[in-house]
């Protein structure tokens, strides 16, 4: 447990579980007949963990284009709604392969909203990658393709993840225990 901020963050996954997973994730990803791969970073949160990502799918001999999008289902409350593009990505996706990422997966509605935009737009295939899984939270159709950790039903920071803009930088994933 360390203190920041003036919080206690417990770690739940290490700087070294995660950097092992990515590299599983890349190795099944390895050998694979991709057309013309394009990966969609889904922005803020997954950040840090697209970058480690790509750097692992690189070292595995994957070597893709890379492109954002940040999409929005909050607006200005904390009762998910309708998604939204805050900023759409500039590629041509018809006819090629897309590998989403994002930080977490919980209710499914950015992730299904993605998906189907990137299928409506031509892609010839649409994958999903996320860092954690917290399945309890599902309710949109929608199934990774690659799962790094699945999460308990704890609010989760670091690793590009935050509370009010705070713990992005965290090496690691944590759980906010409460103030120090």
């Amino acid at each position: 447990m360390i203190t920041v901020r003036g919080k206690r963050i417990s770690t739940l996954y290490s700087a070294e579980q995660i950097a092992e997973r990515n590299a599983d994730m890349a190795a099944q990803m390895q050998g694979k007949e991709y057309n013309d791969l394009l990966v969609i970073a889904v922005l803020k949160g997954s950040f840090i963990f697209a970058a480690d990502l790509i750097r692992a799918m690189y070292a595995s001999g994957i070597a893709p284009e890379v492109e954002f999008i940040t999409l929005s289902s909050y607006g200005k409350g904390t009762e998910a709604g309708k998604v939204q593009i805050l900023r759409d990505i500039d590629s041509n996706v018809t006819d090629r392969d897309v590998l989403l990422i994002d930080d977490i997966l919980e209710s499914g509605n950015t992730l299904q909203f993605a998906k189907e935009l990137m299928e409506q737009r031509g892609a010839r295939n649409v994958e999903i990658a996320v860092l954690l899984d917290k399945h309890s939270k599902r309710k949109a159709q929608v199934t990774p393709n690659y799962v790094g950790f699945e999460c308990p039903d704890h609010f989760v920071v670091g690793y590009g993840m935050d509370v009010a803009y705070a713990f992005r930088e965290l090496p690691f994933v944590g759980v906010v225990e409460g103030d120090a």
